[in-house]
């Protein structure tokens, strides 16, 4: 069995390593957009030489692969399986783990379906590490007896939503928008409370009124998921709000979570250490100078 990868970042490599150790068996490609790029793909084409994946110079190199998992970037997952739909052909199973849309995943099933090839809507819903290929997921769409064994067989943790692509995602959506939520309302919160003086306060109230959360710990745990992830978080999250304004309900919540995802993602740096009020002290410096830029 061959497995291909559209895209080879952290997702990606989580789950063809742990593939790996399941079953010796697995065959792997992968083609990635970095490739594509002089400065970029050296080190691209080295994880994947080193991982032993066989490098495609295109999305053509693994059409041919028996699975082909669509691991990319929120704006760019419809693009890809543009590119990928015509050297597609009948027996191919497209499985789309990206965090998008009901409706970008919907189009992107048309386009599979099309060309006689099986599109699976996957929704991840834990990080990917640990567990790597074992990470809980949802699925949804087409999912045939044969499909369903080699899920089992590889020992994915899967759940069948629905035979209707887009319900996966729409769970992990609107999910999101909690659990993202969550963190940028931690993480603006608290740099509001520092950068007014009172975040000893703040933090005893919320510890307070919060206990079960796990205070400072939970605050730093916010702080690290948006600077490490926020960029791919902000994407995520304007998803949810194309998937909210889509029902008709307020989308604009969303928008601004993505905001402050972005924000902290695009301060590009570590984590400060110390204690969590030196950490928050360290990030509205970097905020606050961000804004002046």
């Amino acid at each position: 069995m061959i497995i291909g990868f559209i895209g080879f970042g952290e997702a990606a490599r989580a789950f063809q390593e742990s593939l790996r150790e399941r079953d010796a068996s697995l065959t792997f490609a992968a083609y990635d957009i970095l490739l594509d790029n002089a400065a970029t793909a050296p080190a691209m084409g080295s994880e994947m030489e080193r991982r032993g994946v066989a490098i495609a110079e295109d999305r053509a190199g693994i059409a041919n692969a028996d699975w082909i998992i669509s691991a990319v970037t929120a704006d760019q997952s419809l693009a890809a399986i543009e590119a990928l739909a015509p050297h597609l052909t009948a027996g191919r199973t497209v499985i789309d783990i990206n965090s998008v849309s009901p409706d970008r995943k919907r189009k992107s099933a048309a386009l599979v379906e099309k060309a006689g090839a099986t599109y699976l809507d996957m929704a991840v819903m834990a990080p990917v590490h640990p567990r790597a290929h074992r990470t809980p997921v949802l699925v949804a769409g087409d999912v045939s007896p044969a499909l369903h064994e080699t899920l089992e067989r590889l020992d994915f943790s899967f759940r069948i939503v629905g035979d209707e692509v887009g319900r996966a995602t729409a769970i992990k959506m609107v999910r999101s928008l909690f659990v993202k939520g969550l963190e940028a309302i931690t993480v603006e919160a608290l740099l509001a409370a520092e950068a007014s003086g009172c975040f000893e306060d703040i933090l005893d109230s919320l510890s307070s009124s919060f206990a079960g959360l796990g205070w400072p710990e939970f605050a730093n745990y916010e702080f690290e998921r948006t600077i490490r992830h926020g960029k791919r978080r902000a994407a995520e999250m304007r998803e949810s709000a194309a998937t909210v304004a889509a029902l008709g309900l307020n989308g604009r919540l969303a928008d601004e979570i993505a905001n402050v995802q972005d924000g902290m993602g695009g301060l590009d740096a570590p984590l400060p250490e110390g204690d969590l009020k030196d950490v928050i002290a360290a990030i509205l410096a970097a905020r606050l100078n961000s804004s002046k830029t």
